[in-house]
């Protein structure tokens, strides 16, 4: 079960404030569940944990199966949503250091590539998988989109080398439109296994559909408690009255923190398996809020890591920021500091104790202490680090995010703007139709380089 709580917050807002933003609130839960606002064609993720494709699930489940049944590596390639999603819960949940465990050679593991576009990156993956029976997951709605693009054709081609074209066609899975675009006509000409990115569920909202489910099968978890738990949530989020919904309360306590000026929401964590679902976080609110020249700034920092770079600035920089730290009761695993005879360390005060509740009076104590430096603290908890409680997180998180877009006037479904670095890439790069842009652009960098 997810828990919100704003008390300290409370300092910043006062009471009638949250009294007077509920009737927005109620208006965009409601545009929302009903599907009458604006991008109202990609919210099919509100009911997707009970209406998932029942047979492509049980498909994901064989082709995670025999993936896991070589030990293989599995290669993920997608950007954005098509990764950010799938990333997030397995290293939530899988091992610290997969790689180095002594069965590694044995046991699959999940790799991501198609995210940026760096020639070393690619180069020592491909090194990396010598030795090891490789799968890849490309997933891509358009299939055009340059660097999951670049790098499926570098990484098909090695398959095909090292298995040959007939092996290799049963060794890529390509998750994408289920009629249009460039990757769903090679499919069906190769015969590579598909699976569907849904028309109706933008990518940063894909996570519990083929686009992250595969990939998180794969890896070795539950997908099946992964829904469940979204599905439980999305159930007990409707079930509450508006004002005491936790998912409104969260969107309108940081859209009343926002018309103050508070700017920038950073996402606190507690736990390094937790850094990446801030990524996924962070693009989740970034694509969805940031348009028409407004929206919450979303950062993300790891503590108590981060505490001794970023918490210098949090405390005592400027006072456009609040935080909302994620923290989990129950670690999922634990280790007692020892006594020494000598206490040189100075942390005899600590022997017998646990690291887990160390961590939690480290969280605390930094509440309170960004608290009187005048940043407002809210908090999302989960119960334990486990498939069911994740999934509920994600469905959280997704719900107060459309929310919070629909309150700030948005729609916070499209991502125009994502766009524009795009076609000055390919203009610069030469590709055919850019032409005339290019030399405009390159005659702009031109005069910059000689100012």
């Amino acid at each position: 079960m997810i828990h919100f709580a704003y008390d300290q917050a409370r300092p910043f807002i006062a009471a009638h404030e949250l009294e007077n933003i509920m009737p927005q609130a109620d208006l965009a839960r409601r545009t929302l569940e009903e599907g009458t606002g604006p991008g109202a064609e990609f919210t099919g993720w509100v009911d997707l944990p009970e209406n998932y494709d029942r047979d492509e699930y049980a498909r994901i489940v064989r082709a995670a199966e025999k993936i896991r049944s070589e030990g293989a590596v599995l290669v993920v390639i997608g950007i954005g949503g098509s990764y950010l999603g799938a990333r997030a819960v397995i290293e939530a949940l899988s091992h610290s250091f997969p790689a180095l465990r002594k069965d590694a050679a044995d046991n699959t593991q999940v790799l991501f590539c198609g995210h940026q576009l760096s020639g070393t990156y690619l180069t020592q993956l491909l090194e990396v998988l010598e030795g090891r029976e490789v799968y890849l997951n490309v997933i891509s709605k358009s299939g055009t989109t340059t660097e999951p693009a670049v790098a499926f054709r570098i990484l098909r081609e090695y398959v095909e080398k090292r298995y040959g074209e007939e092996e290799a066609a049963k060794r890529i899975y390509v998750t994408t439109d289920k009629a249009k675009g460039a990757l769903k006509p090679l499919a069906d000409e190769k015969g590579y296994e598909t699976f569907v990115v849904p028309d109706e569920v933008g990518g940063r909202y894909s996570v519990l559909t083929a686009v992250g489910l595969l990939p998180i099968a794969a890896a070795g978890l539950d997908i099946q408690a992964l829904l469940g738990g979204a599905k439980k949530e999305r159930d007990r989020l409707r079930a509450f009255e508006t004002k005491e919904d936790p998912a409104v309360l969260y969107a309108a306590v940081r859209n009343i923190l926002y018309r103050k000026g508070y700017q920038v929401e950073i996402m606190v964590n507690y736990e390094p398996g937790l850094h990446y679902f801030t990524e996924w976080w962070k693009q989740l609110n970034g694509e969805s809020e940031g348009k028409d020249q407004r929206g919450i700034f979303p950062a993300g920092v790891d503590n108590t890591t981060d505490l001794h770079s970023m918490g210098q600035y949090i405390q005592d920089g400027r006072r456009f920021l609040f935080e909302t730290v994620v923290w989990v009761n129950e670690a999922r695993a634990d280790i007692a500091i020892p006594e020494s005879d000598s206490d040189q360390d100075g942390l005899g005060y600590l022997a017998g104790r646990e690291l887990q509740q160390v961590n939690e009076q480290a969280m605390k104590g930094t509440v309170l202490a960004h608290v009187d430096g005048g940043v407002p603290n809210l908090r999302i908890e989960l119960d334990a680090l486990n498939e069911s409680e994740l999934g509920a997180l994600i469905y959280f998180c997704e719900k107060a995010t459309a929310i919070s877009g629909y309150m700030n006037a948005i729609n916070p479904f499209d991502q125009e703007g994502v766009e524009s670095y795009k076609k000055n890439m390919f203009a610069l790069l030469g590709k055919p139709g850019f032409e005339e842009t290019g030399e405009n652009l390159r005659a702009r960098l031109s005069n910059e380089e000689n100012e």
